[in-house]
């Protein structure tokens, strides 16, 4: 088994946690191999001797068995994006702030490394979405497994956005923006606007309206193989389009975006003593009672 090492290198408060990790897994003798990023922050700060170096991102990828991600949900998701269709398992090690994909605290690590050898754990399948151009034009933001969202920018003003699920027209939104979210992405930004939770595996996708301008106008939930087209009709409107957060300067005007489920999945690893409901319950504070 080899653990392949990323991380968010922007991060100052990770460095010390990894080094000692690494000193772990030397000691340990167990096989690991940086990703370019984390090497290079690691060598800068005199914190490891340098080893031989991961040439670039693919290598790295292709030469781990597991991916340990470092960060936060943040970090994930962009580790997700490197990983793209590649199947590879990845747990995610909380250093930032809520955590709920990164559902591995720092400090349990080290007991956890010996299940990780020895295979002793879970890999949750995630749905991942697809969106493409209907001029078929190169899209930078393909895939999300939380969510896509299509935004007004600029000056206030609400935006149009017609809307069709298998090519049966649906609504025509009048708000700041709608969200196209997986139920993996349902605890994010969605949950925020007041979405439903959405339990990963459920086969669903939710669309969640940004501030509409009519009360009726509410999230729907539909089913993980619809396809949800979204076209723009203010052409005068500035707008933008993201991916699990990452922005696009891309132009829709015109164009037509369709979104699906993607043709894989992403691999969450998650040990037996912990579940969804757990996650919950801790991440949100549900059942939670002040004292004092």
């Amino acid at each position: 088994m080899r653990f392949g090492i990323t991380g968010n290198p922007g991060k100052d408060t990770l460095w010390q946690p990894l080094e000692e990790v690494l000193q772990i897994l030397n000691e340990s003798s167990y096989s690991y191999v940086l990703h370019p990023d984390m090497h290079d922050g690691l060598v800068s700060r005199g914190m490891i001797a340098p080893p031989t170096r991961i040439s670039d991102v693919r290598t790295f990828i292709d030469s781990a068995d597991i991916i340990l991600s470092f960060g936060g949900d943040g970090t994930l998701l962009k580790t997700v994006a490197e990983l793209g269709d590649t199947p590879k398992p990845i747990l995610g090690v909380n250093h930032g702030r809520l955590g709920f994909l990164a559902n591995v605290e720092g400090t349990e690590l080290n007991g956890r490394l010996d299940k990780l050898e020895r295979g002793d754990f879970i890999v949750e399948e995630r749905l991942v979405l697809q969106a493409t151009k209907s001029s078929g034009k190169a899209f930078p933001l393909a895939q999300a497994m939380n969510e896509f969202t299509v935004q007004r920018a600029g000056d206030a003003g609400l935006i149009s956005l017609e809307v069709s699920i298998d090519g049966v027209a649906m609504n025509t939104y009048w708000s700041d923006g709608l969200i196209i979210s997986t139920p993996t992405g349902s605890t994010a930004y969605s949950l925020a606007l007041g979405g439903p939770i959405m339990v990963p595996g459920c086969g669903s996708i939710l669309i969640t309206p940004i501030a509409p301008h009519s009360l009726t106008v509410r999230p729907v939930v539909l089913s993980e193989d619809s396809v949800v087209s979204i076209r723009i009709l203010d052409e005068e409107r500035s707008h933008i389009f993201t991916a699990d957060g990452v922005s696009s300067d891309d132009s829709l005007i015109g164009e037509s975006i369709t979104v699906k489920k993607a043709d894989y999945k992403v691999r969450l690893i998650r040990f037996h003593d912990q579940d969804y409901f757990s996650t919950l319950r801790t991440k949100l504070m549900w059942g939670a009672r002040k004292t004092t």
